[in-house]
Formats: C-alpha cells, structure tokens, sequence
C-alpha cells in the first residue's frame, strides 16, 4: 500500500469525522520553549510563524477569559529522571530546569496566571499534573499548539482522545523539523484522534465562548462567573 493509498483507505473506512466540541475549552501550548523556537541551537527551527500565530489564539483566550497552559520538557540537573529518551535525542540532556532553555519563548508573553507545566516525556499528560488540571477547570475541549506536530504534539492530541477530551490543531499553530513528518501527521490526526482546523477557525470559536472559564483555585467546586 502506498501512502497515498492509505489516505484512501483512511476515506474508505469513514475516517476523519468532526468531534463534538465543547464550550470549556483550554488553550494548551506544548513545549514553544526557547529550545526548539531558537534556529541557533541544534534542536530548534525557525518556528515565527507557529509563535506568531499561537500569540493571537492566546490574546482571544484571554479576553474571553478561557485558561492557558504551557508545557516544557525539562529534567532535574542529575538527569535521573531522563530515562531512556536520551539515547535517541541527546541533545535533551541540556534541558535542565530552571535553565533559558526550558523557558517559553518570550514573544507568546505568558502571563503570571498561565501555568508551565514540566514534562520528561513526548505527551503533555504522561507523568504530569495536567489532566488534573483540566478537570479542575472543567475543560471539555483542548486547543493544541505548539511543536514538534509529529512527536509531542501528536502524543498529546493522541492523549487527549483518551482521556475523552475533543483536540482542536489550529495547522498554523504547530510546526515540525520535518515538512514531510508535520504534513503526514497532521493528515493522520485528523483522521483518526483530532480536528486538524484553521486558525481563523479557532479564532472564531474562541471569540464565541463569550462566559469565561474560572482560574486558579475559584475553579474548585464552582460554576462560571455572572456576566
């Protein structure tokens, strides 16, 4: 079967249906850090324009109030908890915590509410506090940005179907390496675990989520606020 036979048979098999979205979405940015967002250090690309279109879907969710979260992939200075992903990315190995290069990337101007959330592995949710997160906040859908499009962006989107959570891709928000690795897996996405849109579509959606999601500790136990 050649690939693009298998994107028949995607079509043959009634593939790539629409999720049901919901209207308590979370704008989550999966590892833009200046590691990856810098052309000068080995593991980063030019990734302006994935940068530039992620700060306008997080200047919407913030006027309307939707909460945004970041991720980081960041290991203790030991490197104890690195694990066996080194040894097919060493470079990882300078992504120590606390250092620059696990910071996000200033032009998204993250604000002090915004959580970072520190990851070791490819999915935004192995290991992590993030689904709890989420529920805290009663988060029924999950707008992803950010990089690589084939490697974590991919394994959280794939997480998030399972945890029932629909994943909107905005495709100018995440980019890759690899031109050939970020279009097949965004194909591949939006056939079987995600909805792989355009930003002025998520745009769009986030404007009409006119009530705004509650932050921090008011989001425990509590509705949306009046207004």
């Amino acid at each position: 079967m050649t690939v693009d036979d298998g994107w028949a048979a995607n079509q043959s098999a009634g593939l790539g249906e629409r999720l049901r979205r919901g209207t308590r979405p979370c704008v989550v940015v999966v590892d833009l850090a200046n590691a990856f967002t810098r052309p000068s250090h080995a593991l980063g690309g030019d990734l302006s324009q994935v940068v530039e279109s992620t700060s306008a879907v997080l200047a919407n969710a913030r006027r309307s109030g939707l909460p945004v979260i970041y991720t980081t992939i960041a290991f203790r200075p030991d490197l104890s908890d690195i694990g066996i992903w080194v040894q097919k990315a060493p470079l990882l190995a300078e992504l120590v915590t606390g250092t620059e290069l696990v910071g996000i990337d200033e032009r998204l101007q993250r604000h002090p509410d915004e959580p970072v959330v520190e990851k070791q592995g490819t999915s935004a949710f192995f290991g992590t506090e993030l689904i709890a997160m989420l529920v805290s906040r009663k988060v029924d859908t999950v707008i992803l940005c950010g990089a690589s499009t084939s490697g974590c962006v991919r394994a959280t989107a794939v997480d998030c179907l399972q945890y029932g959570l629909p994943a909107l891709i905005p495709r100018e928000c995440v980019g890759d390496r690899s031109t050939a690795a970020h279009e097949a897996s965004l194909r591949d996405l939006d056939a079987k675990y995600a909805d792989v849109v355009s930003l002025r579509e998520v745009l769009d959606y986030v404007e009409g989520q006119s009530e705004p999601v509650l932050l921090g500790r008011d989001a425990v136990g509590e509705g949306r606020r009046d207004g």
